[in-house]
Parts: structure tokens; C-alpha cells; sequence
């Protein structure tokens, strides 16, 4: 029973500490680019869900799902935040109350029917070309000065919906993108990318317990497409982390902050196109 004991904390120790790891790396970015943290701990989840031997069928979107999860808590840390320097947009998140929850929803449905493939073009084109804008962006990545309509603004809250929930994000990358688009500063993007999170992370999570309800080669511990053991375990330091990372976004100039963004959504698409080739 020892040897027992001893090989199977052998065996879940490293995978614990990565989790730690990871969650300390979600919640510092979380803060930092205004986002769920889901661009780390997508790829992060995928890999550690390899090592599992998990199914390669629901491997992408458990990935996703779980993300979400975390995105949860996280994103109230990182908003509420925000929300104390005086940045976010607030007008434009109640406008997107309802417009983000059918895009959550659409995405839902998707994920149920998707294949795996799906998730990692979705999660490399739109990472893509917001690495490629924030970088190498000037003017001639800017549609307009200024926020359009309310109709224009509520279809974007449906694309940012849609999209969020297929990446396993919190909708910051995919805000940041928008916003800076049209001429919004960097640091306010963050800010309220941070606040869209809020409004994906909860119904997307449950959206993926529907999609995943059922599906075979899911462990144990799974609701769905929604892994609590992984969740329980990268929480404790991503909550700890949220804070620390808002911190030095608001100490960093608007270059700094859209190349440090940049560069990490080129490394993260950079990632899963590897896995797709």
C-alpha cells in the first residue's frame, strides 16, 4: 500500500506543481493584459491533459472548458481592480450584457458538435491578428477614431461572445482588439476587456458542462467539459497573482504594454499552429 501511495504521489506531484505554476502565470496575466488568463492556461491544461492520457477527442475542449472555469474568479479580481483606476468602460459592458450572452450561448452549441480542430484555428487566427496588429499596428490598423453605433457595438459584443467561448478566454484579447481598432487607448482596453470577462466567464463555463454532458474519455472529476481537480488546483495562485499584474500594467507605457501583449498572444497561436501542422 506504501509503494502504492509513494508511486502515485510520485506520479501527481509535477503535475500539481505545474498547475501551481500555471496558475500563478494566469493570474499575473489576467491582471496585466486584461484578459481571463485563458491564453496560458488553454495550451497549459492541453498539455497536462496529454500527460493524463486523456482522449485527444475531448482533450482541446476540457482544455477550454476548464479554462473558463478559472476565467471566473479571476476576472472579478482583475475588473474590480481595473475598475479602481478609473479605466473601464462600463457604458459599453452594459450594452453587452446581452449581446455577449447569446454569443456564449452560440459558442456553447458549437463546442458540443465542433471538432477539435475547430477550437485551435479559432484560437490561432484571433490571436494571431491581434499579435500582428499590436506589434506591427499603426494607423493603418485603426478603422475609425472613435466607438461606432449601438447596433455595430452589440454585434461586436456577439462576435466577442462567440469567439471567447471557442478560445476558453475571457473576451480581453478579442476587446483589446476592438477597442484599439478604434482608436481607444491601449490601457483602457485592457481595462475593459478585464470587465467582459466577467460577463463570459460564468455562462460560458456552464454552457461547456452542457457541451461536454455525456461525452465519453472524460476523467472522473469532470462536469462536462469542466475539470474541478485542475480547477481546484491552479486557483489558490492565480487569485494571488490578479492584483500584481494589474499593478504593472498601469506602471508600463502604452508601447511596452501592446508589445509585452503581443508577443505573448504570437507565442501562445504560435503554439497550437505547431500542433495543427
Amino acid at each position: 500500500m506504501a509503494d502504492v501511495l509513494a508511486d502515485l504521489l510520485t506520479e501527481v506531484t509535477p503535475m500539481l506543481v505545474a498547475l501551481l505554476v500555471a496558475g500563478t502565470v494566469i493570474g499575473f496575466l489576467a491582471g496585466m493584459f486584461g484578459i481571463g488568463g485563458g491564453a496560458i492556461s488553454v495550451p497549459v491544461f492541453y498539455q497536462v491533459f496529454g500527460v493524463l492520457g486523456i482522449s485527444d477527442e475531448v482533450r482541446m475542449p476540457l482544455a477550454v472548458g476548464t479554462s473558463l472555469a478559472v476565467i471566473i474568479p479571476t476576472s472579478f479580481v482583475s475588473a474590480r481592480a481595473h475598475l479602481k483606476k478609473g479605466t473601464v468602460d462600463t457604458q459599453l459592458l452594459r450594452l453587452w450584457i446581452v449581446p455577449v450572452l447569446v454569443g456564449v450561448v452560440l459558442g456553447s452549441i458549437i463546442a458540443r458538435y465542433a471538432d477539435p480542430w475547430v477550437f485551435k484555428v479559432v484560437f490561432v487566427a484571433v490571436a494571431g491578428i491581434n499579435a500582428a496588429k499590436l506589434l506591427f499596428g499603426g494607423q493603418g490598423w485603426r478603422l475609425r477614431d472613435g466607438l461606432p453605433g449601438r447596433a455595430a457595438l452589440r454585434a461586436y459584443g456577439v462576435i466577442t461572445g462567440l469567439l471567447s467561448a471557442l478560445m476558453g478566454i475571457g473576451g480581453g484579447a478579442i476587446t483589446n482588439l476592438i477597442l484599439t481598432l478604434h482608436g481607444v487607448s491601449i490601457h483602457r482596453a485592457v481595462s475593459t476587456g478585464a470587465g467582459a470577462g466577467v460577463l463570459i466567464a460564468l455562462p460560458a463555463t456552464l454552457g461547456y458542462v452542457f457541451a461536454g454532458w455525456g461525452k465519453p474519455g472524460l476523467p472522473i472529476d469532470a462536469t462536462g467539459y469542466v475539470s474541478w481537480l485542475t480547477f481546484a488546483a491552479t486557483m489558490p495562485t492565480t487569485l494571488l497573482t490578479a492584483r500584481l499584474g494589474v499593478a504593472v500594467a498601469h506602471r508600463l507605457s502604452r508601447r511596452a504594454l501592446e508589445t509585452a501583449f503581443g508577443l505573448f498572444l504570437l507565442f501562445v497561436s504560435a503554439r497550437f499552429l505547431w500542433d495543427l501542422l
